[in-house]
């Protein structure tokens, strides 16, 4: 995996666009969504697993009822690469019409002791 190459300029436009916000070093993308209920919010969870598992490629992430707050890195290039890309896309699609929630606070890691915020 250390061979997998950086994000483009134009892949780091489109996750923005679709809500992605990257973290202050450069080296993280997150996004966090609202879902009707815990149940969406599992299956969500479930499927994203699941995707993640094929790709060989784990999130980082939080759940609080309703609410999936998750983070994209590849540790083992240090940063962002192309995996992380691929599977944003497959979390958006999987995500359907969630709710995408503004990231509070900076974009650190889902999984530093900050509680997501439920509707």
């Amino acid at each position: 995996m250390p061979d997998a190459p950086a994000p483009s300029p134009e892949d780091m436009a489109a996750l923005s666009a679709a809500g992605w916000t990257l973290a202050p070093d450069g080296k993280a993308i997150r996004k966090v969504w609202a879902f009707r209920g815990f149940s969406d919010a599992w299956g969500f969870m479930t499927r994203a697993a699941l995707a993640a598992e094929k790709l060989n490629h784990h999130p980082d992430w939080a759940n609080r009822f309703n609410i999936v707050d998750v983070t994209l890195t590849t540790h083992a290039t240090g940063g962002l690469s192309t995996l992380d890309v691929t599977l944003a896309r497959r979390l958006d699609k999987l995500a359907g019409g969630a709710e995408v929630r503004p990231v509070p606070g900076d974009a650190r890691s889902a999984c530093e002791n900050r509680p997501c915020q439920e509707s």
